[in-house]
């Protein structure tokens, strides 16, 4: 997690945003990473260093079955691929955007021992901005809130219905001067209120997003993703079309509405903008790996390993061009070229199915040179 005395952005650090942010337009926000020699995308790709996650997922949250537990599913695949998470005001401090709280001194675990609220739960409600810092060292005033949040969270409320309520009334800080509840008079059993039983702090209505080009932006953007999770490819792809039209130097807006054209069929739409998003971005390493899936797929063997070699030459790391390439060699004959590439997979992952059958390509391979030999 980020904290307040987080560094400044570094040249080359790649943000990723979940999720649409609140409190600051996204074009401004990718304007002032540029000025500080860093990228801001929507989503995540392999080039991804920081996880920014934008409070109004919270809103999509709250509105989907199971969305909090989807929103931790992806906070821990994040954290597990080694990204750095930042919740909107810990990124705006990365930015010299916002001044970080005075006073603070105490540590995770100290809060924890103290507020005797849970790791996870603290991790989530800072990564939404739910205390005065986003991470540590943590202030008097945090260790207050955690005190309260424990308290709603042992009453039956979520992590969720506390990030999504306590924005409503002001500063965060201000909270530590107030009684906080779990109940509703709507009928809402983990909505929070204040003790004066007027003072409902409301989680479904949320943030102002800023611009209208930007809110159209972000809605069409997550109405493009949701059907694309759903399968309607083509729903998708013409909803990723109209977020181009707005922002036409999207390269995810561009890669995702490839991937949505080759799923509904249309091959000839999808090398295109798999194209247009390595114009946008040259080194957008997984449109290189699926324009080479679309090529061999339409049997375009030059052309497919020209952009597997690519793929690998951007990302040495990256094991599926790898094993594709290797695959690719054996299917043309190149069974010594195949067998390099194998090994080169072998290197990369070792324990996976994947590796399983490298490992018996190569075997074969033996064999079949052993016989030629022979």
């Amino acid at each position: 997690m980020t904290g307040s005395n987080a560094p400044v952005i570094v040249p080359g650090a790649v943000f990723g945003v979940v999720g649409a942010l609140a409190a600051f337009p996204l074009r401004l926000a990718a304007r002032e990473v540029e000025r500080r020699q860093g990228q801001l995308r929507r989503g995540v790709t392999r080039r991804t260093t920081h996880v920014v996650f934008g409070r109004a997922l919270l809103a999509k949250a709250a509105i989907t079955k199971n969305g909090d537990a989807e929103i931790e599913r992806r906070v821990l695949a994040e954290r597990a691929a080694g990204r750095a998470l930042t919740s909107e005001n810990g990124f705006l401090r990365l930015l010299g955007l916002m001044k970080a709280p005075e006073a603070s001194a105490l540590s995770r675990q100290s809060l924890l021992d103290q507020s005797r609220l849970g790791a996870a739960d603290l991790d989530l409600l800072c990564l939404f901005d739910a205390f005065e810092h986003d991470g540590e060292p943590y202030s008097f005033r945090d260790l207050i809130l955690a005190r309260k949040y424990a308290g709603l969270i042992s009453g039956g409320a979520s992590w969720g219905a506390i990030a999504r309520s306590v924005h409503r009334s002001g500063p965060v800080a201000s909270l530590t001067a107030k009684s906080l509840n779990v109940g509703s008079q709507h009928g809402r059993a983990d909505a929070i209120y204040l003790e004066d039983g007027q003072s409902e702090l409301d989680g479904q209505l949320l943030f102002d997003l800023g611009a209208a080009d930007d809110d159209t932006l972000e809605e069409l953007f997550a109405e493009a993703e949701a059907a694309e999770e759903e399968a309607r490819h083509d729903d998708a792809a013409a909803l990723y079309q109209r977020c181009l039209a707005i922002d036409p130097t999207d390269a995810i807006a561009a890669f995702n509405r490839a991937n949505c054209l080759r799923g509904a069929g249309r091959t000839a739409e999808a090398a295109h903008d798999y194209a247009r998003a390595i114009k946008l971005d040259p080194a957008f390493v997984e449109a290189w790996f699926n324009l080479a899936g679309l090529m061999s797929d339409e049997g375009r063997v030059a052309s497919a390993r020209r952009h597997l070699q690519k793929a690998i030459a951007l990302d040495k790391s990256y094991a599926d061009p790898v094993f594709n390439l290797a695959r690719l060699e054996f299917d043309a004959g190149n069974l010594i070229e195949a067998r390099r590439n194998w090994a080169r997979y072998l290197e990369l992952d070792a324990d996976s199915e994947w590796a399983r059958m490298a490992a018996k390509g190569i075997q074969f391979v033996d064999l079949q040179l052993a016989r030629t030999a022979g």
